[in-house]
């Protein structure tokens, strides 16, 4: 496996798989992602994550347990959570609007497919992503023996290159005339503005109209944590690009064929996805980055 290149995926399977193993109120429901971690793997990542105090909060007093709790709360779990969240809350109102096929792409250690509630059974489940991502994960599948449904494909493609969607189109299951509701979770921050705008025509191109896109995407606001998270994606090597308005935002959309349907600010995820896990939590609250917005779009 690539380490540099899962990187971004494994810390997001991490905070997904803690949160669930802390609280008994969560704001997303996953057993699976903490199946996916070998223990060692699991309690490496919570000792490295401690340890790591000083980078976030070098003034911090408490113990291992509460530095990791703290940038869990601070750090790890807003963006991955209420991105999930959101997806998974479009993705069922999709389904009730005749959404046939489910489209994940950079789906890295995404779970979903593996915890399907009923009304998911009935759609076609396609995760994209580069061929190491795709044989590890698998990988740990096998381990935790957990065996993928009929209805899920695993189909290797790099979003990077020209061309990638030809790997799904000649998939003789996906059918370039069905609803697809389709996710693009934290991908957007990695992307330069025209590399958004080809993937954004790609999807056009071959997406039916009525199709459904959902992604979170880095906005112009800024504070302390925003510039924490994107020193580590460069020390990582994995540089974050151009930031959007609103109003950019839904330009940019429509001239790629796509019109914004609803489209959340930091303050309205951080009260829609947010406020029972904190009323539960008092001592960890949880709130949206400010330079995170929430963006469902459909395919005009």
């Amino acid at each position: 496996m690539d380490k540099k290149e899962s990187m971004t995926a494994l810390t997001s399977l991490f905070a997904r798989a803690w949160h669930n193993e802390k609280y008994a109120v969560r704001v997303m429901e996953d057993s699976v992602s903490r199946k996916l971690m070998r223990d060692e793997e699991y309690e490496g990542m919570c000792h490295h994550m401690a340890q790591g105090i000083s980078f976030f909060n070098p003034q911090f007093v408490g113990t291992p347990k509460e530095a990791l709790a703290y940038i869990a709360a601070e750090y790890l779990c807003p963006s991955v959570l209420s991105r999930g969240a959101f997806s998974e809350e479009s993705l069922c109102n999709g389904v009730k609007f005749g959404a046939e096929q489910y489209l994940i792409l950079g789906a890295g250690y995404d779970t979903f497919a593996y915890r399907q509630p009923p009304y998911a059974e009935s759609l076609k489940i396609f995760e994209l992503d580069r061929e190491n991502m795709i044989r590890d994960k698998k990988a740990r599948l096998d381990r935790a023996g957990i065996i993928p449904a009929e209805n899920v494909w695993h189909i290797s493609a790099d979003l990077t290159e020209k061309g990638w969607e030809k790997s799904l189109l000649q998939n003789p299951d996906f059918n370039g005339s069905a609803n697809t509701f389709c996710s693009l979770l934290g991908l957007v921050y990695y992307l330069s503005t025209a590399d958004f705008v080809h993937l954004l025509c790609t999807l056009r191109n071959f997406l039916c109209e009525g199709s459904t896109l959902v992604f979170d995407y880095p906005n112009k606001n800024t504070d302390l944590r925003a510039e924490k998270q994107s020193l580590l994606a460069r020390g990582a090597d994995e540089p974050m690009y151009g930031r959007y308005n609103e109003k950019e935002i839904i330009h940019l959309l429509s001239d790629c064929g796509f019109r914004v349907y609803e489209h959340l600010t930091p303050q309205e995820t951080t009260s829609r996805f947010f406020n029972l896990y904190n009323r539960a939590n008092p001592q960890n609250i949880l709130t949206a980055f400010e330079n995170t917005s929430l963006c469902l779009a459909v395919r005009k």
